[in-house]
């Protein structure tokens, strides 16, 4: 039995292919953490069990049973159990698109949505997110798509805000977004921190600084962030996860397992099993 069955930890995060733009998690986690990343897209989590307590730029907070928590794109964020039996809870993460499309059809927002707060009590939504998985699981389209687009256009009404824009000027912030430029381009065999900063014009502390600053992770913590979102993306057309890790600069697929777990929730092999399930015509 693994160390995951063990602790009574059970995870799926998947795609309906009939639900636009969206993904879903559904788990329960005892022991493992998430550690800092971000998504280009939103979390909309709704806690049906235990605690949950995400760490966020501005502090950590605790949801509990019927609390929602709201996570905009980029936002750097972790994730714990704050009790000792974990916690349990129903995840969508709807993308950019969708979230704009829902705001421009049903509210006044100018520019691009944002959720307020991180997190709020309302039990309501809470069901109806996870009413949005079981519409899923059943295959019951019309269902999972409506009730998404009801979370979504509740949420912004009652917490929606323009997102806030991260400004950092100056040499840090030209010197971030180089830095951030070559680790993107030489992602599978990147420099040092001290070879990274002389190519972009500072120090290895400045540079450590102005990123963090910008992107709220360190270089080093941003790139693992990176592989994780580009190996997905190799999963999700097939790539069989030992090559996804050489791709993306892993030195194995172990080294890719463990980062890849806490970030997505899941092991590689499984979302990319999800993943074929779900693709048209299987």
């Amino acid at each position: 039995m693994s160390d995951r069955a063990a602790a009574g930890e059970w995870a799926r995060h998947w795609r309906y292919e009939e639900l636009p733009d969206t993904e879903l998690l559904r788990a329960r986690y005892v022991r493992h953490t998430f550690s800092r990343h971000s998504h280009d897209g939103y979390v909309l989590a709704a806690v049906t069990g235990g605690v949950e307590t995400v760490g966020l730029p501005d502090g950590a907070v605790s949801v509990v049973p019927g609390g929602v928590v709201m996570i905009n794109p980029e936002v750097p964020h972790t994730a714990r159990a704050g009790a000792p039996e974990g916690w349990a809870y129903d995840t969508l993460y709807p993308s950019r698109e969708l979230v704009a499309a829902v705001a421009r059809e049903t509210t006044t927002l100018r520019g691009t949505a944002a959720f307020a707060v991180p997190a709020v009590r309302d039990g309501e939504t809470c069901a109806l997110i996870s009413a949005v998985h079981r519409a899923a699981e059943e295959g019951n389209a019309l269902a999972a798509d409506s009730l998404l687009r009801e979370v979504v256009q509740r949420l912004l009404h009652r917490h929606g805000g323009p997102l806030p824009v991260r400004t950092v000027r100056g040499a840090g912030a030209r010197n971030a977004a180089a830095a951030r430029e070559v680790l993107e381009s030489r992602m599978a065999e990147p420099p040092s921190l001290e070879e990274l900063a002389a190519e972009v014009g500072t120090s290895p502390f400045a540079l450590t600084r102005a990123f963090g600053a910008r992107y709220g992770m360190p270089p080093h913590a941003w790139l693992t962030d990176a592989r994780i979102r580009r190996a997905r993306g190799l999963l999700d057309v097939g790539v069989r996860p030992a090559e996804a890790a050489a791709a993306v600069g892993f030195t194995d697929q172990a080294h890719l397992g463990r980062h890849f777990r806490r970030i997505v929730g899941v092991p590689p092999g499984a979302y990319r099993r999800e993943r074929l399930a779900a693709a048209p015509g299987r």
